[in-house]
């Protein structure tokens, strides 16, 4: 029996809202912390993830609407990743943020030291100063190094 109206309540039509969601295995671990993090400083932040490079998972997620979905951004991102990289000159040199200006929203890619783990963030480039985004993430990223 398909009760359509039982979408529209909350938790039950779709990918979860305003809550930090923990990848499968990850648990209680540094992701889901440091997007908790991001929420407390942020509390604008539209859409957010942690993400494992390697096995191209999200380790925690969050959204502030049904909208936006982390998991069709995720495989975006990693593309996004490693063609920035290809970009270096000089094979000592790390990436270690990307940005993508939009003129309503700032998306804001912070990838931790030895390029395994990236956070994804975006929010309205009128809510928040980009300055301050980018050093609250910088920040999240050195949580998930815990």
């Amino acid at each position: 029996m398909n009760l359509t109206f039982l979408r529209y309540l909350p938790g039950l039509g779709g990918p979860p809202v305003r809550q930090v969601v923990p990848g499968p295995g990850s648990g209680g671990g540094p992701a889901p912390a440091a997007l908790h993090y991001l929420l407390a400083e942020l509390p604008e932040l539209l859409l957010a993830a942690v993400l494992d490079l390697p096995a191209g998972q999200l380790l925690a997620t969050y959204a502030a609407d049904r909208d936006h979905q982390p998991s069709l951004v995720a495989p975006a991102v990693t593309a996004a990743i490693q063609q920035a990289s290809l970009l270096s000159q000089d094979p000592e040199e790390e990436l270690t943020e990307l940005l993508l200006t939009l003129p309503s929203q700032l998306h804001l890619v912070r990838l931790r030291p030895g390029g395994q783990q990236a956070l994804y963030l975006a929010i309205g480039s009128h809510d928040t100063n980009l300055a301050l985004a980018r050093q609250v993430a910088e920040d999240a990223v050195r949580l998930l190094a815990v």
